[in-house]
């Protein structure tokens, strides 16, 4: 049985490291981007998740494992915030 989910996994696991790379890359080069952006674009992605859409099981691993990556990385950013707050660099 563990044959039959390892693509599942591979795929789930490349599409959520692009897409984090992407964000990552997207946050180091773009000075203007705010957390409030990827959030807003998280919320789409729940309601493009949400509409039930024929996509398949590919489709429908892809479209987790995207807002999977979003949501780690708006958690990481948030902690970062936090942290900032804690303990501000004078």
């Amino acid at each position: 049985m563990g044959e039959s989910t390892d693509w599942q996994d591979e795929t789930y696991e490349r599409v959520f490291e692009e897409e984090l790379r992407g964000l990552e890359r997207r946050r180091a080069h773009d000075p203007t981007l705010h957390i409030s952006e990827i959030r807003t674009l998280l919320q789409d992605l729940y309601i493009l998740d949400g509409q039930n859409l024929d996509r398949g099981p590919v489709g429908d691993i892809i479209s987790a494992a995207t807002v999977s990556a979003y949501e780690h990385f708006i958690a990481e950013w948030e902690q970062e915030i936090s942290h900032e707050k804690r303990f501000p660099q004078d």
